[in-house]
């Protein structure tokens, strides 16, 4: 008997799973928060030089501050102050008018920046001066967070295939609070950006296992939901950011504020149940009967547990295989699994790599930052809910391919699309995200259901790691239009349409049974009893 004949027999879709679902919104929620936090705690509002060192007689200490702007900054095309540069004495002659820079020396600014607080009450740039020539220490502190997550992986991948999804959990929930905390502390600029460091690394744990502890307890017709409903838990996520940091415009309280539902998510810990489907592959039946028990008892199916015993279960585990102890490397033992890991390793990078592109760029539209964000998260909730329907019909890898090619699209056009038509921009941004959004929805699901149950965490750590290396790239990326302006949207657009090409090469998932061995890939799917019977 197969894991899956068991779960359809106590239901694989009831109250159970969904106490399942609700107890992991706690933790889920958290992630968004901390994964785009850089656009609000990282913000650089509009800023000039300190020219108070100018001020060394009485005319300059009469003058009105536009004035002062006057003869102290030079104005950039746009007629606004520059950003990086003062006169080295004042000018006064630009108060009658004159607009001849003979003998007016520009500097760097010498005695800091003054910085407008009417949005951003304090973030990364104000605290350490992260602008003008040290702009690139600001955009590495999403870097380096990403490469926590991107290290992080891997490690909870392999230790939860090992110890079991529901221990690891907790360790993830523990050390993302006490690094998060730590790091809205901070002193100094590398102590935070090492904080930063072990709080992506720590939620990459709840980040990658989550999803697959869901997916392992639902039953092959509910898969798809179970996939598109943890993932709504991304833009409920994404709302409170948008809401606390609207209300809470200093970064330290920010982080505090966003990192708060954890605390929550290691009270109902207790209640968090282990993979049943885990505790078989690997041979622990007694534990594995214990859930199934108490599933079927949530659900109203006690009295299938009549043949349900340690003994059926043992059977099941097929326990020569799952005495085995499974690491990275047996993913690329074999042909089949090791064409799987490549080509799933480029889907993932590539899907990151332009979804954050896009989500961390939200100044770049024209609108106010907190409205950006907001329509971003908004119209993930429409696209997720249309998803569920196009998987259900048409299939994970035809959406994959068809989701990722579109957001390649739109980025192709929006570079045409002149910065002052902000509104068509903004529409055109909003599509590819959507679109976007789409492709990481499926990519989850899709992975989960590609990979057996003895390396499924660590198929999926071993993704997420690639995952995270595009999104440590991605916020650098922004940095090449000082090379040309156009490079590096020609650079988002060219990798989301050669990622939808290799997710071509991917096989297909929609009703096939959950591989549960590294065997069950070297030989064909087969299909679910329900679409066999139709």
């Amino acid at each position: 008997m197969k894991f899956d004949s068991i779960l359809a027999e106590i239901n694989g879709f009831g109250k159970f799973q969904i106490v399942l679902v609700l107890i992991q919104i706690l933790s889920r929620i958290t992630l968004p928060c901390h994964f785009l936090l850089n656009n609000f705690m990282a913000a650089v509002p509009s800023h000039h030089c300190n020219i108070d060192a100018l001020d060394t007689g009485a005319v300059f200490g009469n003058l009105t501050l536009d004035q002062k702007l006057a003869v102290g900054i030079p104005a950039e095309r746009d007629g606004t102050p520059s950003s990086c540069q003062m006169f080295s004495e004042p000018q006064y002659e630009y108060l009658l008018g004159s607009n001849s820079s003979k003998g007016s020396f520009t500097v760097q600014c010498q005695n800091g920046w003054v910085y407008d607080k009417s949005t951003f009450k304090s973030t990364l740039a104000t605290e350490w001066d992260l602008v003008c020539s040290r702009k690139g220490m600001n955009k590495a502190t999403a870097t380096i967070f990403f490469i926590g997550v991107m290290v992080g992986a891997p490690v909870f991948g392999f230790l939860s295939d090992r110890f079991g999804r529901r221990p690891l959990l907790l360790v993830s929930y523990l050390a993302s609070l006490i690094f998060a905390v730590l790091s809205a502390f901070s002193t100094s600029y590398v102590m935070f950006v090492i904080l930063r460091f072990f709080t992506g690394m720590s939620l990459a744990g709840i980040s990658i296992m989550a999803i697959v502890l869901n997916v392992e307890w639902f039953s092959i017709e509910h898969r798809t939901f179970s996939g598109v409903i943890i993932s709504l838990d991304w833009t409920i996520g994404n709302w409170i950011l948008v809401g606390t940091a609207y209300f809470v415009n200093e970064w330290r309280k920010l982080i505090l504020a966003v990192t708060s539902p954890l605390i929550l998510s290691i009270i109902a810990w207790r209640w968090l149940p282990e993979s049943a489907r885990w505790l078989v592959a690997k041979g622990k039946t007694d534990a594995a009967h214990h859930y199934i028990m108490k599933c079927a008892k949530m659900n109203n199916r006690s009295k299938c547990m009549a043949t349900i015993t340690p003994a059926t279960l043992l059977e099941c585990a097929e326990t020569e295989h799952g005495a085995k102890k499974y690491t990275f490397v047996d993913l690329f033992r074999t042909p089949n699994i090791r064409k799987l890991a490549i080509y799933s390793g480029m889907l993932w990078f590539g899907v990151a790599f332009t979804y954050y592109g896009i989500t961390l760029n939200i100044t770049g539209f024209g609108l106010n930052p907190y409205l950006t964000q907001f329509i971003f998260a908004s119209i993930e909730m429409p696209m997720k809910i249309g998803v569920y329907y196009f998987l259900e019909k048409v299939g994970r890898k035809h959406g994959q391919m068809g989701s990722m090619l579109l957001t390649g699209l739109c980025l192709f056009i929006n570079i045409f699309v002149p910065k002052d038509k902000w509104t068509v921009r903004t529409v055109v941004a909003v599509l590819g995200k959507s679109m976007s959004e789409a492709s990481f929805t499926i990519m989850y699901l899709y992975t989960t259901e590609l990979y057996p149950t003895v390396v499924r965490q660590n198929g999926l750590g071993y993704t997420s790691f690639l995952a995270r290396l595009g999104v440590s790239i991605s916020p650098l990326i922004v940095l090449l239009e000082d090379l040309w302006h156009l490079l590096p949207a020609a650079t988002y657009c060219a990798v989301a349409v050669g990622t939808g090409l290799v997710a071509s090469l991917l096989p297909e998932t929609l009703n096939t049974r959950l591989p549960e061995f590294i065997e069950d890939i070297e030989k064909p799917r087969r299909q679910s009893p329900r679409k066999e019977i139709q």
